[in-house]
This record gives structure tokens, sequence and C-alpha cells, in this order.
């Protein structure tokens, strides 16, 4: 694996310059993932370090870029259609440049496409070719060219990207990429490529970084957090960068996704009880509760190992909370598969749940798999496990009522005056509050609850 710094780029800094006569602007939107987002903030950083400006619409904007997901086929059709939907207004303004990148773009089937039907689309890249903007931009400025790029798995980390970051005071910082875990249902590894940790000196600057800069919440990246350390030189992992990183003295709190199982270790529950600065909260995600849908699947743990892990961890991290991933209807899933899956998200008791009917993603194992179960009996299944869900969140944020919680102030709520906070545990608050607070953290002790959302008020 190979480490790069970015480098700025002047001689598409000076293009830009001479081919606009005023600052071009840029229109980013980000499908999918934080890590998408967090790319999506790299993307803006790179491009302002040349000269474009940030706008809030693609009506206003010099170039269109569409930072894709490609987790599940929705996702991918709601893209194109965005994507269409350009066309005319790239008939009205015929120098503006559209263009497609992130885990679509890593997909061959996706870039002939591209190719053939959108042929308004100027410029194609994949996930790992952000700090090749710059050159790529340039390339289609001077050549009038459309630029696109074919899938390429590119083995670099290139640190010290810029960063135009969307918030003030919560921060996204990927400490690894990509993934060996090959789930059968999971398009990730073959888009995202395979796993790379950062070195955990860049990761602790740019920690520091943050810290110093005022930002209350960070959030680690990765496919899978808990196996950073892998292909280093060094000798370290997860917990052992949790704990180099809650070294660093400040006011401020660590949160991490995602967590896979099957590498959820016992030292990893050991450190989240040690440090103050680790929430209190665990995204755990199981996908199933069936150990034979969850061996189809590859997820290589048992549900058994699971519920051991959970209960090491209520044991060791007194009123820590869970939120959970599960898929229904992977293929050949049974009645009493399913029913596996309601008895263990009964026993977790999980906070909050994403839940998903599995959607076929071409190129996977699962997509070769016999699929007899009809969509309507998928959707049943899926209304009844929301069901018990809500009832177990209710219950459980109806306990919170009484106490008075520490919150980080994220915004503005529904009801006008309000503000809303985030507690340790990743629920949410909306109380009365000045705006001032945005940012901060405040004192609110919880009043009420209405189904599954939090009322309070401002502790003085």
């Amino acid at each position: 694996m190979e480490f790069l710094n970015f480098t700025h780029d002047q001689s598409a800094a000076d293009l830009v310059a001479a081919v606009y006569p005023t600052q071009p602007l840029a229109y980013i939107h980000s499908y999918g993932c934080q890590q998408n987002v967090s790319d999506g903030e790299r993307i803006k950083g790179v491009l302002i370090d040349i000269g474009f400006g940030l706008c809030d619409s693609p009506e206003n904007a010099d170039l269109v870029l569409f930072n894709t997901c490609a987790v599940r086929e929705h996702a991918e059709q709601r893209v194109l259609g965005n994507v269409g939907a350009l066309k005319p207004l790239k008939e009205k303004k015929p120098g503006m440049i559209i263009g497609l990148c992130g885990c679509m773009a890593n997909q061959q089937q996706v870039v002939d496409k591209i190719r053939k039907s959108y042929p308004y689309v100027d410029l194609v890249f994949g996930v790992d070719g952000i700090d090749t903007l710059p050159a790529l931009l340039a390339q289609k400025l001077q050549q009038k060219k459309r630029i696109l790029m074919d899938p390429a798995q590119r083995p670099v980390i290139v640190e010290q990207m810029p960063v135009c970051r969307d918030s003030k005071f919560r921060a996204w910082l990927p400490i690894m990429y990509g993934c060996d875990n090959f789930c059968t249902y999971c398009i990730v590894p073959y888009v995202r490529g395979r796993e790379k940790s950062r070195r955990s000196a860049d990761i602790l600057a740019e920690f520091k970084q943050l810290v110093a800069a005022g930002y209350k919440e960070i959030t680690l990246l990765g496919q899978n957090v808990n196996s950073y350390g892998k292909g280093l030189d060094e000798n370290i992992d997860f917990s052992d960068l949790l704990n180099l990183l809650c070294a660093v003295p400040g006011d401020y709190q660590i949160r991490f996704m995602t967590s896979h199982p099957k590498d959820a270790s016992r030292k990893l529950i050991d450190t989240i009880a040690a440090q103050p600065h680790l929430c209190k909260h665990l995204h755990l995600p199981v996908q199933c509760g069936s150990n034979r849908v969850l061996q189809e699947m590859n997820r290589r743990y048992t549900v058994e190992q699971y519920l051991e892990l959970v209960e090491y961890a209520r044991q060791r991290v007194p009123g820590i909370t869970f939120s959970s991933d599960i898929i229904v209807g992977f293929p050949g899933e049974t009645e009493e598969d399913f029913q596996g899956t309601i008895d263990l998200v009964k026993k977790v008791g999980y906070m909050q749940l994403f839940t998903f009917i599995y959607s076929k993603r071409t190129g996977t194992k699962a997509a070769e798999m016999e699929d007899p179960t009809p969509r309507k009996e998928k959707t049943d299944r899926m209304q009844r496990l929301l069901n018990v869900q809500e009832k177990i969140a209710m219950e459980l944020i109806h306990r919170q009522v009484g106490q008075t919680v520490r919150v980080l102030v994220e915004g503005f709520g529904r009801a006008e005056g309000n503000l809303v906070g985030r507690l340790d545990n990743n629920l949410t608050v909306e109380f009365a509050a000045d705006e001032s607070l945005i940012g901060s953290y405040a004192n609110v002790k919880l009043t009420d609850s209405r189904a599954t959302v939090l009322l309070g008020e401002l502790d003085q």
C-alpha cells in the first residue's frame, strides 16, 4: 500500500481562472453512507483549492457532480433519474460540466451505460480518484472531450487533501477504506476495494486539528472500523487507536461506524467502558437472527456469539444502547428464519433499527441465489418487524424521561423557538432554547416522550 500527500495543482487553478471570467461554481450532491458524505467534503475542498466556489442548486452551477452510492438498486435509479433531469439544463448551458463519481462509477456496467445513454455527462471517475479531479477537469477544459474513467482499484491513500466540512461542530474522520468481508449481498468490496488503513500518526494529526478547531463530535469512519490496522507496518488495532485519540485533551465526544460483529472484541467493549470521550452507544449490524441465513450471508458469526457480545457490553458499560441494520427477505429466508430475527430484536432491545428489504446487486453471490419469496410477503415481514421495533423503542425512550442529560445541540427543532440536541445514546430531544446554543453542549431535563420523540427543557 502506498501513501501519497495531496499537492496543489497550480496548472489546473490557472486554467480554471483563464477559462471562466468570474469564479465558477460547483454543485456537489453526495448520496448514501457517511463515508460518501465525507468523500463529498473532500471533493468540495479540492475544487475550492483550484478556484471553484460552491452553490446550492444545479441551475447556478458551472460544474454539477453527483457523488454516488451503489449499495441498493433504488439508490442507483435515483441517481440516474437526477442525471437525466439535467439534460434540458445542459442544452441551455452547453458549457456546464456534468460529472459522476463514487461507488456507481466503480462498476463497469454503469460507466458503459453513461457512455452510451448519457452523452451529455462529461466526467466519470471512481472512489479513489478525488485527488485526480483537478487534472481530469484540466483535461476536460483543454480538450473539450468527455473524460470517462473505467473502474480501477487504486491501492493508495492520499493524505492532506483539503476538506470543506459541512458542519462547524460535527466532523467525519475516515480511518480506513474498503472491505475484505465479501458478505454475499454486498457490493461494497467490489466498488471500494480491499481494506486500507490510514497511519495512526496521520489520523491523530487530523484529529488534533479538529479538536483545536472546536469540533465537539468526531465520528470515525470505515466500512469495518473494527478491522483497522490491517496492512500497516505498525502494531495497532482499533481499540489501540481509540485510546490514542482519547488521550488528546479537550471537550469532545467520539462516535464510530460501522462495526462488524465478527471483529467486535471484548477489548473494544472494555475500551468503551474506560474512555469518557467515547459515546456509550454501539451500532452493531446483525443483519439477521437466523444462523442459517447468517451463514448464507457469509457474516461469520452466530446469533449466540452476537448475543454474548451484547450481554458482555451491558455488564461492562451500564446504560449502553444498541442500534443495528437488518435485512428482511434475503434469498431463501423462511418464516422460521424471520421469526429468529424477531426473537433477536426482542432479546437485544435496540434503541434504533435501520431496516431494508433485500436488494439484489449484480456481481454479488446472493444475486445468483434462488429467491422464491414473493415481494408482498417480504413487505409484510418488514411491517411486522417495524411494529415490534416501534414498541421496543417507545418503551426504551419513555424510560429516559426524568433524567437530566448532556446533549450536543445540533440545530432547529420542528416547533418555532425549539432546538434539537443529540444524547450520548444517539437519541435526539427537542427543547426550547436560544439558537446561540447550536454547536455547543447543554444540559437538558427529559420531561416527556411522544411515540419515539423525546421532549425536554433546558436545565439552567
